[in-house]
């Protein structure tokens, strides 16, 4: 039996993974960071002794391959965080990019799979030695509610919300959590920089909005919904900051108690 838990986290190399792979580290956990970009990873496993890294990107099947062949060799796999996803472009369904729809699939909902697949036997097998095991899925409330512009990564992120429902009820019986976690806004340095391409336009997202949430909101309730006792399941999270009631209804101002 393991006294220390291991997690891997996907798309460690900035914002929430980033947020999430530090958080864990601090709180006592091994950590195994994951990401496409090496020079990221390598400021990240420098911050903490608890914290390696593996440079694989989630919709290659060789480097998924090649990442649970690496965590067999060096050691227990107790939780997975699928992390890595993204958007790109904020066009109606009319005239959205086919390319840009077929990147967000891939990222958001395919690479959830292929990395999910890869390391659920290191998982049961942490869950048959240790007890229990945990796959926990960062989403978005985009798959919970369509809006509009959001068409492609609506789709991604409806699909993903599909795919992990139905994880939890393929693992019935297992000692295996499934968790959703879906975000509202949060602003990070990334997100809406990558999807947009307009520093602008990116920042007028977040204009005028009191506490929007930050990567390291969303990581502290992936820690702790990890750190329940292991038969308490949080099968869906979803987070927004009080200035977002709903993913089209976002308050822009200071927050006040009516007179």
């Amino acid at each position: 039996m393991s006294e220390v838990k291991r997690v891997v986290v996907t798309g460690a190399s900035s914002g929430i993974g980033e947020a999430t792979a530090r958080l864990f580290a601090a709180c006592g956990w091994k950590v195994v960071g994951v990401a496409r970009r090496a020079e990221r990873l390598a400021a990240l496993a420098s911050s903490s002794p608890e914290i390696e890294t593996f440079a694989a990107d989630v919709t290659s099947s060789d480097d998924v391959a090649a990442l649970a062949a690496y965590l067999a060799e060096t050691g227990p796999v107790h939780a997975l965080v699928n992390n890595a996803g993204g958007a790109r472009g904020s066009d109606p369904v009319d005239t959205l990019s086919l390319d840009d729809l077929r990147w967000m699939l891939e990222v958001n909902v395919v690479g959830v799979a292929r990395v999910t697949q890869a390391l659920l036997p290191l998982l049961r097998a942490a869950a048959a030695s240790d007890g229990s095991a945990d796959i926990v899925t960062v989403s978005s409330t985009a798959g919970l509610q369509a809006y509009a512009g959001g068409g492609g990564y609506n789709a991604a992120k409806f699909a993903v919300h599909g795919l992990i429902g139905a994880l939890r009820l393929d693992l019935a019986g297992e000692p295996i959590r499934v968790i959703e976690v879906a975000p509202g806004m949060v602003q990070t340095e990334e997100f809406a920089l990558n999807r947009l391409g307009d520093a602008a336009k990116a920042a007028a997202i977040y204009e005028g909005v009191d506490h929007p949430l930050v990567a390291d909101d969303v990581a502290s309730v992936i820690v702790s919904a990890l750190e329940q006792p292991w038969h308490v399941n949080q099968d869906l999270i979803v987070l927004r900051p009080i200035a977002q009631a709903a993913q089209f209804a976002v308050h822009r101002g200071p927050l006040a108690p009516k007179a």
